[in-house]
Formats: structure tokens, C-alpha cells, sequence
């Protein structure tokens, strides 16, 4: 495999600044992405239970972690290998980046093609037990869950590779709006017209068929496919990127299943109506990291290129710097969430408010998960797959063996004490082994400052909520409200008004002055992809 190389850069904190600024305005794009898919996945979570039911959201909410979870596993790790792989090749038609696209998407195709004729055939058998609820549409909701596996397998090895060769506003534009947007529209017309959970299981999935068609188009141009690019791969291409990919994949289907274990347990050990209680949920949690998720793709190209050329301190200054991002941006959504679960809930309906607590302890959780940042990253893009498989097998153990015990007796509350767990044993896991193998800070002042006056704000206007309106919707509003005006009173800061016209200048690409030290608060924004 060529691999672009350099020396590592010698000039230490001016790299580290350069490259931060270089992450943050990818970053900026990426959030605005994660901020609409947020949006609209709540709009799909509220149309699904408010179209479905619990039993009926249930048995949705199955389907969609079968094929989640399918995919996830089927996709053996190749869609970050893509996103390791690709940025150290070389693009257009005399490179050899093409090569990558048979090696990232045979196997897993192969596979999704096999666990797709499987799941067909055994349907009828495995309805009962995952889609309990769903009555006679169960076998053929469960057979065109099986049967679209490998389009989203595809799509989701094909986004990454989007991700690597263009522009992230692509990406954003397929992953962040395409999808999420067409969902709720889709399925909402279905149930608008009285089609039952097949006709919305299949408004779910037509945005991933669309979303291929655009990524094979907005892929093939800069790999130069077209334009004579070799696609025939050597035996180098494939020992190269699977020993890579690998250990990737079965931390790939844990991480897909993080949440969907959850939900199938509670569906087999506590009843459907659990599980949809448990999956609305879920949705605002999974909500809540889409900050840290756009953050993520923004990213990691760029700590593939860093990593691969040797320079470990620049990597640990950007992954620092979009933390501090991620914690002011997350920490206030899941206060809110544990504050607040109760009024959070209602807006699904009266019977989804006995997942409070469960919300609860789950926001609790993602403070840690949103508190050590994108260490996951920082490992795979390192390539220390291994280490990160060590990670996610020790948290999913942790989920699986305190659900088996809680769920039984507790419900939707025993199963997110035990994702919790799970969440905080993987976070911690790999937080500890990025930092022993790169041997760089991943905390600074700037973030223990960003954390501690994110609690104390929000904290404030939650307490002044409950004392007002109780936890319920008027509680919400009135901390709402109160964080509103605290927001408001900041701009009459002129640091802080100073502050955000130089993000706005440089967000611009107007350079505004000197860099700043790295690790510092998020107050610039790079050019660069």
C-alpha cells in the first residue's frame, strides 16, 4: 500500500494550533449536520409512538435494531477501515485509493447477503420472539428487516468513503439531512394513510436505498473510477486493510448494538410494551450524543493523516480541542434529560413516563461517555483496533450480564442501569488506553473550566425549573427559559462577544490573529475539510 508520509513536525504547539484550527471548522459543519439529525430524530421517535403505540413502537423499535444490529455486524469494521485507510492513499485516477472500494465492500456484502437469506427464511420462527406485539405483520416485518441489511451495509461502508474523498458538507448533506429528514416524512405518511408498521417499516428504510444512489455518485468522481482509477486490489490491499478491519468488526456490531441489546432483551425478559418504553428512551439519549457524533466523522480523516505521519501531539491537541466542543454542546441537553426525563417523555405520550428514572440514570451515563470525548477515535484512527475491541467487549459484557439480572424485575429501569454500566466501563476503558498509547494529555484546564461552568449554568436554571413548575413540561420551560436569558446576559460580556467574532471571522477563513496555545478553549476554527 503507498502511504503518504512525513517527518513529525517539529514546531510542537504552532502544529497543534494549526491543526486545531484546521478540525474546527469541519467541526462546525458536522455539528450543524448532528443538530438537524437530532431534530428529526426526534420527530421520527414521536411519530413512531404516536402512530404505534407502546406495543406497537415496540415492535417497530425491534425492527430497527434487527437491522441495525445486523448491519452492524455485517459491515465487519470496513467502514472505518475506510476512514483509516483512505486518507494515507492517494486519490484521483493514477492513485491508488479505488483499490480500497473492492476491499471495503466485498466481504461485507457476502456477509449481508447470507445473514439477509437466513433472516428471510427463519422469520416466521424469530418473529414471535423479537416483534412480540406485532401480531400476523411480524414475519414479514421481520423478513424486509432481514431483507434490507445489505443496502445499508453498503450505504454505510460508501458513507465513510464519502466522508474521506470529499468535502464533509457531502457527507453532512447525505448522513445529516437525507436520511434523517425523509424518515418521520415517510413513515408519517404511511400511518397517515393507515398503513401499519410493515408499510412505516418500509418509509424507514427507502431514504437508505436513496442515500446509496448518491454516495456511489459523489464517491466515484474523485476516486477517479471513470477516469481509468484501478480497482483490482493486490494481495498487500487486503492483508493491510482487513488486519486493520478485523478487530474492528466486532467492536463495529457492539457498537451498533449498544442500544438495541436493550431493546431486545427488554422485549424477551420484560414484555414489548417495556421495550417501547425503553426505546423512546433511548432515542433522546442517542439524540443527546449526535454533537459528539458529528464531531467524530468531522474529524477523523484528519487524525488518520496525523497519526500516520507520526505526530501523536497534534492529534491529542485536536482531539482535546473538539472535547471542549462536545461537553459544552452535550452536558446541557443530558442535565436537562436527567432533570427533566418526566416532561421529556410526556411528548410521547402519558404511558412512556414510566421510563423517567431510566432517563435519568442513562444522561447521568453520557456525561461520562461525552466527557472523556472521541477516545475511540483516537484508537482506531491510531490503528489500535485491538485495544478498542478490548474497550467495547468490556462494556457490552457489563450490559449483558446486569440486563439478564436487572431487566426481569425491573423493566426498562433494570436495562438502563446495565447499559450505564456498560457506557461508563467502555468510555473509561478506552480513555485510559489512548492515553497509555499515545502517551499525550487528553484533559486540560480549558475543559475541567468548560465542564464546571456548564453544571453550575445549567444546574442553576434546572433548580429554578423544578422549584417553579416541578419536572414536568412547565419545569422545562421555565429552565428553559432561564438558560435562554443566561445566554442572552453573556452577550453583554465583551469577552465573550470578542470571543465569538473571532470563531464567526475564522469560521469565515479570515485569520484573526495569533494561533492559540494548544488545548485551548474552543474559541478558533481552521480551514480545511
Amino acid at each position: 500500500m503507498t502511504t503518504t508520509t512525513a517527518a513529525p513536525a517539529s514546531g510542537g504547539s504552532a502544529d497543534e494550533a494549526a491543526e486545531t484550527r484546521r478540525s474546527a471548522r469541519s467541526g462546525v459543519a458536522g455539528l450543524i449536520g448532528a443538530a438537524t439529525s437530532g431534530l428529526f430524530g426526534f420527530v421520527l421517535a414521536v411519530v413512531i409512538t404516536r402512530s404505534y403505540g407502546t406495543v406497537g413502537s415496540g415492535a417497530f423499535f425491534a425492527a430497527i435494531g434487527v437491522v441495525t444490529v445486523a448491519a452492524g455486524v455485517s459491515s465487519l469494521g470496513a467502514e472505518t477501515g475506510t476512514m483509516w485507510s483512505l486518507p494515507r492513499r492517494r486519490t484521483g485516477p493514477d492513485g491508488d485509493a479505488a483499490r480500497v472500494l473492492p476491499v471495503a465492500l466485498l466481504p461485507p456484502l457476502v456477509v449481508a447477503t447470507l445473514v439477509a437469506a437466513v433472516g428471510i427464511a427463519a422469520s416466521d420462527r424469530l418473529a414471535p420472539r423479537l416483534l412480540t406485539g406485532s401480531g400476523a405483520a411480524g414475519p414479514p416485518l421481520l423478513a424486509l428487516t432481514f431483507a434490507a441489511v445489505p443496502v445499508v451495509v453498503a450505504t454505510t461502508v460508501l458513507l465513510a468513503a464519502l466522508r474521506c474523498v470529499r468535502p464533509i458538507r457531502a457527507y453532512v448533506a447525505v448522513q445529516f439531512f437525507l436520511l434523517p429528514v425523509a424518515r418521520p416524512v415517510l413513515v408519517g405518511v404511511a400511518a397517515l394513510v393507515g398503513g401499519g408498521l410493515l408499510a412505516g417499516m418500509t418509509g424507514w428504510l427507502v431514504p437508505a436505498a436513496v442515500a446509496l444512489i448518491a454516495c456511489l455518485a459523489l464517491v466515484a468522481g474523485p476516486l477517479g473510477v471513470a477516469r481509468g482509477a484501478r480497482l483490482r486490489p493486490d494481495a498487500r490491499d487486503w492483508r493491510t486493510f482487513w488486519g486493520f478491519a478485523l478487530p474492528r468488526a466486532a467492536s463495529a456490531a457492539i457498537d451498533a448494538a449498544s442500544m438495541w441489546v436493550g431493546v431486545l432483551m427488554t422485549a424477551a425478559l420484560a414484555g414489548q410494551a417495556d421495550a417501547g418504553v425503553f426505546g423512546a428512551v433511548g432515542r433522546y439519549i442517542l439524540a443527546g450524543q449526535l454533537a459528539m457524533q458529528g464531531l467524530r466523522v468531522a474529524v477523523s480523516p484528519q487524525l488518520s493523516r496525523l497519526l500516520g505521519r507520526g505526530q501523536p501531539g497534534a492529534a491529542a491537541a485536536v482531539h482535546r480541542h473538539l472535547t471542549t466542543w462536545g461537553l459544552v454542546l452535550s452536558w446541557p441537553v443530558y442535565l436537562l434529560l436527567a432533570v427533566f426525563g418526566l416532561a421529556f417523555l410526556q411528548l410521547f405520550g402519558p404511558e412512556f413516563t414510566a421510563g423517567s428514572t431510566a432517563m435519568t440514570v442513562l444522561a447521568v451515563a453520557m456525561l461520562v461517555n461525552t466527557g472523556v470525548g472521541n477516545v475511540q477515535s483516537l484508537l482506531l484512527m491510531g490503528g489500535r483496533s485491538g485495544l478498542h475491541l478490548a474497550a467495547t467487549v468490556a462494556g457490552l459484557a457489563v450490559n449483558v450480564t446486569l440486563g439478564l439480572l436487572l431487566i426481569p424485575g425491573h423493566g426498562a429501569t433494570g436495562a438502563a442501569v446495565a447499559w450505564a454500566c456498560g457506557i461508563a466501563t467502555e468510555n473509561l476503558t478506552a480513555a485510559a488506553c489512548a492515553r497509555a498509547v499515545f502517551r499525550q494529555p487528553l484533559v486540560d484546564r480549558a475543559m475541567a473550566r468548560a465542564a464546571a461552568v456548564t453544571v453550575a449554568g445549567v444546574g442553576a436554571a434546572a433548580l429554578v425549573g423544578v422549584l417553579a413548575g416541578g419536572r414536568g413540561i412547565p419545569g422545562l420551560l421555565v429552565a428553559v427559559a432561564v438558560l435562554a436569558v443566561g445566554c442572552v446576559g453573556m452577550l453583554t460580556v465583551a469577552r465573550v462577544r470578542r470571543g465569538l467574532r473571532e470563531i464567526m471571522d475564522q469560521i469565515r477563513g479570515r485569520d484573526t490573529g495569533p494561533a492559540p496555545a494548544a488545548g485551548a478553549a474552543p474559541t478558533s476554527t481552521p480551514r480545511g475539510r
